[in-house]
């Protein structure tokens, strides 16, 4: 029943921001009466949607992904809506990390005399809002870093080709992750390259939601014509750069309806440790990097904002020693030095592969 109620949650997948996904089954004994999910901030929480759709529901269990809410919001308190459906038993996967509501929802049914079960895939139920638990207890977003390379990685060849590193399936699945976030990062040395949209195309399906675009630019040098700045074609554009950018070329920017966020600059680059809890602060609660090899340093070794990494390995080979690889900068002097990283699942799309890891920072 609780795998159930996962699979209703991820149906809401990149559309619930700034709240959770989560996933709610009404059943008695072994019967499934109805599901529900929470398919976006404003709308019914999944135990309000399922409930409605089940009727009469007195007597029976109610799985739901994440501790019911016992608080006022945009919605009524899931709590009062349970008791008055007459349920007897709620069974709970992950207790809300909300550290003004941990606790209370599972609390007040029990004080009310429902049985309350907690931690029923409890892990998985986790990992699905990983965004949200990162934000909702740190204030900062969560940070994956994607970048795709040739089985001797190298992001592009010597003279600057890149198109295509990867097959369609793993850039397939790149308009997914961009679907997942709140926001898109890259440097200025991507948007000169490939002048890329960074919108999200969901090729057979919705358009997909299309990310805040980012762009780190430290003196401020792009043109307002690079298409990563069009509105009509990918959501609001931010240009990130360094103090005293040039005056007139920042009225061009903000004239165009494109915003220009100052911050300082460490090692001569965007204080990306800085920039996230900017982010943050706005309720920007992820964030996918899909910068160059410079990008990728920053972010890993030497501002470690990154909490989840996607490198794709696409079976060729280009060699060249002044080939841009996966990660660049000045690098680790030492070995025992070196970010050490847990692998956390190995996958196969198309002819590539999809190594997902999870950067160890001491």
């Amino acid at each position: 029943m609780m795998a159930l109620a996962l699979r209703e949650a991820r149906k809401a997948r990149g559309q619930t921001s700034p709240n959770p996904m989560v996933g709610a089954v009404v059943a008695r004994k072994e019967r499934v009466i109805s599901r529900g999910y929470h398919a976006q901030a404003g709308a019914p929480h999944a135990e309000a949607a399922a409930l409605k759709k089940a009727g009469d529901a007195r007597g029976a269990t109610l799985y739901v992904t994440l501790e019911p809410c016992h608080h006022q919001g945009r919605t009524p308190p899931c709590t009062q809506v349970i008791l008055s459906a007459g349920i007897r038993r709620v069974v709970v996967g992950d207790i809300d990390p909300n550290p003004h509501v941990t606790g209370g929802g599972a609390e007040f049914l029990a004080s009310r005399g429902v049985e309350v079960v907690t931690g029923i895939l409890r892990r998985k139920c986790h990992e699905l809002n990983e965004f949200f638990n990162k934000h909702i207890t740190t204030g900062l977003p969560f940070v994956l870093l994607k970048s795709a390379a040739t089985m001797d990685g190298k992001l592009a060849t010597a003279t600057g080709d890149s198109r295509w590193v990867t097959g369609e399936k793993a850039r397939s699945y790149v308009h997914r992750l961009r679907n997942d976030v709140d926001a898109i990062l890259v440097g200025r040395g991507t948007v000169k390259k490939d002048d890329p949209s960074l919108n999200t195309r969901l090729p057979g399906r919705r358009s997909g939601r299309d990310p805040v675009r980012l762009v780190l630019d430290t003196r401020l040098r792009l043109p307002l014509s690079a298409r990563v700045f069009d509105q009509d074609i990918g959501g609001a554009a931010i240009v990130v750069t360094g103090p005293k950018p040039p005056a007139k070329k920042r009225r061009a920017f903000e004239k165009a309806g494109i915003e220009v966020l100052v911050l300082p600059l460490a090692r001569g680059r965007i204080n990306l440790s800085k920039l996230t809890k900017k982010l943050g602060a706005r309720n920007i609660q992820s964030i996918l990097i899909e910068g160059g090899g410079e990008v990728n340093a920053s972010a890993l070794l030497y501002d470690r904002i990154v909490d989840k990494i996607f490198f794709f390995y696409a079976p060729k080979i280009i060699g060249g020693v002044k080939a841009p690889t996966l990660v660049d900068g000045s690098g680790i002097e030492m070995m025992s030095k070196s970010l050490n990283v847990e692998i956390i699942k190995i996958r196969r799309l198309g002819s590539d592969i999809l190594i997902e890891a999870k950067p160890l920072y001491s």
